[in-house]
C-alpha cells in the first residue's frame, strides 16, 4: 500500500473506517494525496465516487443525521479547515450493529479521513470557530430522498462531546449549547427529524 493508512471497521462496525493519508512536510509546507483509487482497492475499499461536496459551518452547527432512502450514499469525508466531530450511526436492517454509533474527530491538524459505507446516518458538529468540511459520494444527491434521524435520539445515545443541555423529547436543540456558551444551530429541518 502507498500514501494511506486504514484502519477499518472502526467501534467493531463493519464499514466504517478512519484513513489516514501519508502527510509530506519540510520547511515549506505540506503535501499529501486526499484520495488514490489504486490505494484504496489495496486496502479493499473498492467504491466508485460520483460527486465532491464542500461546505463551511461555524462554531455550533450540528447538521444530521442524514441518509438518503432508496439512493443510500457512501461517503469519504474529511475537514480541511477547523475541526469538527463525525459521526456515523447503523441503518442496515439485520445488521448485528443497528443503531450503533460510531464518532471521530476530524480536523485541518489531524487530517483524517471517515469512510462511511452506505446504509448509515451521518452529521457532524462543528467545534471550531469555523470549518470547511469536503466529502466525496457514491450517488448524487436526490432530492425528495432525504431522511434522518434526532442528533439526540436516547435509544442510540451518541455522546457528541462539548454538548450540555437535556433531552426534552425532540431533535430541536433549544437550550442545549457548546461547553463555552455557544448555542447549537440547526436547520428546521433536522429539528423535526423522528427517533430511529
Amino acid at each position: 500500500m502507498g500514501q494511506i493508512k486504514v484502519e477499518k471497521n472502526v467501534g467493531g462496525i463493519e464499514g466504517l473506517h478512519i484513513i489516514e493519508p501519508a502527510v509530506h512536510g519540510d520547511s515549506r509546507g505540506y503535501f499529501m494525496e486526499t484520495y488514490n483509487q489504486r490505494d484504496m482497492e489495496e486496502a479493499g475499499l473498492n467504491m466508485t465516487f460520483v460527486q465532491d461536496n464542500q461546505s463551511m459551518s461555524t462554531k455550533g452547527v450540528l447538521r444530521g443525521l442524514h441518509f438518503q432512502i432508496n439512493y443510500p450514499q457512501g461517503k469519504l469525508v474529511r475537514v480541511i479547515r477547523g475541526r469538527v466531530f463525525d459521526v456515523a450511526v447503523d441503518l442496515r436492517k439485520g445488521s448485528k450493529t443497528y443503531g450503533k454509533w460510531f464518532g471521530v474527530e476530524l480536523s485541518g491538524e489531524n487530517k483524517k479521513q471517515f469512510y462511511i459505507s452506505e446504509g448509515f446516518a451521518h452529521g457532524f458538529l462543528v467545534l471550531s470557530d469555523v470549518a470547511e468540511f469536503c466529502y466525496k459520494v457514491t450517488d448524487f444527491y436526490h432530492p425528495g430522498d432525504e431522511g434522518g434521524i434526532a442528533w439526540n435520539d436516547p435509544s442510540i445515545g451518541i455522546k457528541w462531546p462539548e454538548v450540555v443541555g437535556q433531552y426534552r423529547g425532540t431533535a430541536d436543540p433549544s437550550g442545549y449549547t457548546l461547553q463555552d456558551g455557544t448555542p447549537l444551530i440547526m436547520s428546521e429541518k433536522d429539528k423535526g427529524w423522528e427517533h430511529l
